[in-house]
């Protein structure tokens, strides 16, 4: 059988792969009846890989079914013995050496969940599997969602920015692009005036309602609390949350009120530390002259300085700022980019963090 030529969608993507299984010297004889015990979970990865398994390639920055097949068996008392002569024969492959996949796994930008262990190529193993790669192949650095380690999640991204600066727009946008490839997702806004703590923010924040400084802060830092719960179940189950807006907000816009930052800070401590904060930095000028500016309380260009200003206070290392006057286009493309690399890195396990603790 000419298996590229029975399987034609298989070889269409040189991301596929072929497997060799390689027996440590025995055979079905040796277990007599009880060889399904020690088969029978192998030969259902197999099945599962062959049916597809979701798989994140770094280099495209997406997630894709990848497809395996168990071309050939050999046993180490039969050296270069195969089950299928003909498909080896007719299928060009190219044996890796241990030295090259580490050569290759040196080009790679990513930095990997556990430091490869040498002294562990010399241990024995009942099974072994060998991954024959297509000599056409030119991307062989697969990350295989099965074999993340458990503690892979989601990441959790902010945007944050003044008025009008198109933090909503761009976490929609953000959003999408992380579901067309296949990342699971979904996009969250502080306030979250569904809530109960949630409708009286809203109401104070149309004008229709009074509430001392003190009070609201408060209900903002309420709000997000009753979310917190929720928050960390998603990312667990591997969910990444793009939110707009977020505790850098409700600090800067209560501090530009003239309230202590640190009294501002203090209630948020020990909600979840973002894993990215993107900041779209905007002239308080420019986001006055955009559509619908001034309708809610905090719209005004004065007030907005000041936000702008502890923003600024806030700010650390770890930020992102991307420049909110830049085309649409060229903004999203340096969100993606920045969310990539954070989402990559949350699923090799990087620890969830408490905030400003």
């Amino acid at each position: 059988m000419n298996f590229n030529k029975e399987y034609p969608w298989f070889a269409a993507d040189p991301r596929n792969v072929r497997l060799g299984l390689v027996s440590d010297a025995f055979g079905s004889k040796s277990f007599g009846n009880d060889i399904d015990v020690y088969l029978r979970h192998l030969i259902d990865e197999l099945k599962e890989l062959w049916n597809g398994v979701d798989t994140f390639d770094s280099f495209a920055g997406e997630i894709f079914k990848m497809h395996g097949v168990e071309r050939d068996s050999r046993n180490q008392r039969k050296l270069n013995w195969h089950v299928c002569h003909h498909c080896v024969q007719f299928s060009y492959i190219l044996l890796l050496k241990v030295k090259e996949v580490l050569d290759m796994q040196n080009t790679v930008a990513l930095t990997f969940g556990k430091a490869f262990n040498i002294g562990a190529l010399g241990t024995s193993r009942s099974l072994k599997v060998l991954l024959r790669i297509s000599h056409k192949v030119t991307n062989r650095h697969i990350h295989m969602e099965k074999g993340q380690k458990s503690d892979s999640r989601g990441a959790l991204i902010v945007l944050e920015g003044l008025d009008r600066s198109g933090k909503t727009s761009q976490s929609a946008k953000l959003a999408s692009f992380l579901a067309e490839k296949g990342f699971s997702v979904e996009s969250w806004r502080f306030p979250d005036r569904k809530t109960c703590v949630g409708e009286m923010i809203s109401l104070y924040l149309l004008n229709k309602s009074q509430l001392d400084d003190q009070t609201i802060h408060l209900l903002f830092s309420a709000n997000r609390w009753e979310k917190r719960s929720l928050m960390e179940t998603k990312l667990r189950s591997g969910v990444t949350l793009v939110v707009d807006r977020y505790s850098y907000s409700g600090v800067a816009f209560s501090a530009a009120k003239g309230l202590d930052i640190q009294w501002c800070k203090a209630p948020e401590m020990g909600l979840l530390a973002p894993d990215l904060v993107l900041y779209l930095d905007i002239p308080p000028e420019k986001a006055a002259e955009r559509g619908d500016y001034g309708v809610e309380r905090y719209e005004q260009l004065d007030f907005q300085r000041k936000v702008a200003h502890h923003y600024k206070i806030l700010c650390d290392e770890t930020w992102k700022i991307v420049d909110g006057c830049l085309p649409m286009e060229a903004v999203e493309k340096q969100l993606r980019e920045f969310t990539l690399e954070c989402v990559s890195k949350c699923q090799r396990g990087e620890p969830l963090s408490q905030l400003w603790l």
